[in-house]
């Protein structure tokens, strides 16, 4: 061989594994299991990945059978005429409002709160109470043709938000309105999941009253990455084009597929474990006085430890320094498929000593809780440790 060739060859191999990997992973898995930051850290299982070898080695641009078996699975499951495999939730979304969207001047409703607006660089959004309602929603609805103003041409909802149910009741309700007035709606389905384990209502009649729905793979399901988008025909044809433009088109999908087809087989049934342990968890916090944000409807709780005297950066310094150690990231606690019951128990441990060490210092808990400079109760709440902390007193 050309030398120069050689060496250029040499240039260009790389080995990303490290000599311990198999034990890395062991030991990632059980991080995992001890955090509680989010749903989307969970990781693939040898299980998984056997099955995922045996799929197809189709190019998704062209004709990839595997995904396409996939997105047919979802569409009926959804009861939509047809899907697209995307890369992710926010593409999912962002490909819908765009689809739906057209040529401007056209407005976008949806909760404060929402991924679209939080996430995904906003929209025109409300805040609302537990969920949005009709009631929420119309007011802020622009008809008409007044060129100072962009009509309303899309309502998007999100089921879970921040780990809530949104009653079927009220989106039936919303859907009836915006369909009345010519307007489209979109689902964020990411932790639809949830929300079908824990109401025992089948997908299809969730996503009845919605034009299209963004359905997540990667985050209660635990496969490794993927998001469905559902729709009509002409509609995730239109996606597809703009999946195209966006750069969302992938080649070799098949193996990702075949991760999402082992989580919808295997994973979907460990949710009803995955919401007990988390009312498990907001148990032990009500059991402690520990203010509870927004409680466990499934797989999350936010809470407010000031009502025992101490502070988010308190609890995720000593969470860390356990001899088994506790990812936190503030007020957010998240329970997933991984999620080790062992974790749970040693947080509500923690929290209890932390809740016993104030009361020994004499510390006043606060009676407040955490609030916004608005006034609003704030649920999203980041661990911060202040450069001079100050006890309270």
């Amino acid at each position: 061989m050309d030398p120069i060739l050689a060496s250029i060859i040499e240039q260009v191999k790389v080995d990303v594994t490290t000599p311990t990997q198999e034990q890395d992973n062991v030991n990632q898995l059980e991080e995992v299991s001890r955090s509680f930051i989010s749903d989307t850290i969970t990781v693939p299982t040898k299980e998984m990945f056997a099955y995922a070898m045996r799929t197809s080695l189709g190019d998704d641009v062209y004709s990839e059978p595997s995904t396409i078996a996939l997105e047919a699975h979802i569409a009926k499951l959804t009861g939509k005429e047809a899907a697209l495999f995307v890369s992710s939730g926010t593409m999912g979304n962002q490909l819908a409002i765009r689809s739906h969207l057209q040529q401007p001047p056209n407005s976008i409703i949806c909760d404060v709160r929402a991924h679209i607006n939080k996430y995904e660089g906003g929209g025109a959004a409300i805040h609302s109470g537990h969920h949005l309602t009709l009631k929420d929603i119309e007011p802020h609805v622009v008809f008409g043709t007044d060129v100072h103003s962009a009509p309303t041409r899309l309502i998007c909802l999100e089921n879970t938000l921040d780990g809530t149910i949104m009653p079927q009741t009220d989106i039936n309700e919303i859907a009836d309105f915006a369909h009345k007035n010519g307007i489209l709606m979109h689902l964020d389905g990411a932790r639809l999941w949830h929300v079908a384990a824990e109401t025992r209502s089948p997908i299809d009649e969730l996503c009845a009253p919605f034009d299209s729905a963004s359905l997540c793979f990667s985050k209660g399901l635990g496969a490794p990455v993927g998001t469905c988008l559902v729709g009509p025909k002409a509609f995730i044809q239109k996606a597809r084009w703009f999946r195209k433009i966006f750069g969302g088109g992938m080649r070799q999908t098949g193996v990702l597929a075949g991760s999402i087809a082992y989580a919808l087989t295997h994973n979907f049934a460990l949710l009803p474990k995955v919401h007990a342990l988390a009312k498990h968890l907001q148990a032990g916090l009500d059991e402690l006085q520990v203010g509870i944000l927004s409680p466990a409807e499934t797989c999350m709780v936010f809470y407010d430890p000031t009502t025992i005297g101490v502070e988010y950066w308190e609890v995720t310094d000593r969470a860390a320094a356990l001899p088994k150690p506790i990812t936190l990231s503030g007020s957010r606690l998240v329970v997933h498929i991984q999620t080790s019951p062992d974790a749970v128990d040693d947080f509500l441990s923690l929290i209890k000593t932390l809740k016993q060490e104030k009361i020994q210092a004499g510390i006043v808990p606060s009676k407040e809780g955490v609030v916004d400079s608005d006034g609003m109760r704030n649920i999203y709440v980041k661990s911060k440790r202040p450069s001079t902390p100050t006890p309270r007193t």
